[in-house]
């Protein structure tokens, strides 16, 4: 079972909520993938790339992960029995053009999109191969941490000396897994708090959107960490993370 949801942008590519004349630009900043024992998390800074013009649309596809098992005296179907969530996928085109510069910057923009699906030369030489990790960042959706499954350019136009100066980009990248919530060793029951330290590209809303896929959690996420101004909050803020039933009625505003 599954669920997507197509969002579509203006046709100016402005924000849609709020200032309508505040222009909201999209891109992609690039990191290194950190090992870890259960797979990899968030490393260093690499690059950032700027989309020249934001997506008019964007697929977000959620799936769960149902099991039934044979039962002969059900009468219609079997029991079904939830057994967990798949990641996030977010998919969407990109569009570069450089008709009027003719200065190879659509060319590196694919290559950089191409690198996402490569090792990096650090991760190779410690035979440790990782592909950069991404971050998606546009307005409410800033944040989406995840790696790219693919990435195709078509290169429609061209400049005398052959150089492409114009593409269309397909990409579609999945949702990098959280560490999940630890549980008390005496009780089984979840950790009352966790925390998350910001980094480059997160908001409230995309860390309320990974910890309880609910982006509009990030009201009760900021009144719970008492911040008054959540479009403030800079890289290296620690916020404490706690269950979906600490966050009070009286938090959500």
């Amino acid at each position: 079972m599954s669920k997507a949801v197509a969002l579509t942008s203006t046709a100016s590519g402005r924000s849609a909520k709020g200032g309508g004349d505040q222009l909201a630009k999209a891109g992609f900043k690039l990191y290194d993938a950190k090992p870890t024992e259960k797979g990899c998390e968030v490393g260093g800074f690499r690059t950032e790339l700027p989309f020249q013009f934001n997506p008019k649309e964007l697929t977000i596809a959620k799936g769960a992960k149902w099991e039934r098992k044979k039962a002969r005296d059900a009468k219609k179907c079997a029991p079904a029995q939830f057994t967990g969530a798949d990641p996030c996928k977010l998919s969407f085109e990109l569009f570069f053009d450089a008709s009027d510069t003719h200065d190879g910057s659509v060319v590196k923009a694919v290559e950089t999109l191409l690198s996402c699906c490569m090792p990096t030369g650090e991760s190779h030489d410690k035979k440790k191969d990782y592909p950069p990790l991404v971050i998606f960042h546009w307005g409410t959706i800033t944040g989406f941490t995840a790696f790219m499954t693919s990435v195709s350019a078509k290169y429609t136009v061209f400049g005398s000396d052959g150089t492409p100066i114009r593409a269309t980009c397909s990409v579609a990248m999945e949702e990098l897994p959280a560490d999940p919530p630890k549980q008390n060793p005496t009780s089984g029951a979840l950790a009352a708090r966790r925390s998350h330290r910001l980094i480059d590209g997160d908001s409230l809303a995309s860390i309320a959107y990974r910890e309880y896929d609910d982006a509009a959690m990030w009201r009760p996420l900021a009144a719970y960490n008492d911040i008054d101004d959540p479009q403030r909050v800079r890289p290296g803020t620690t916020l404490l993370l706690p269950a979906l039933d600490e966050l009070t009625p009286a938090q959500w505003g």
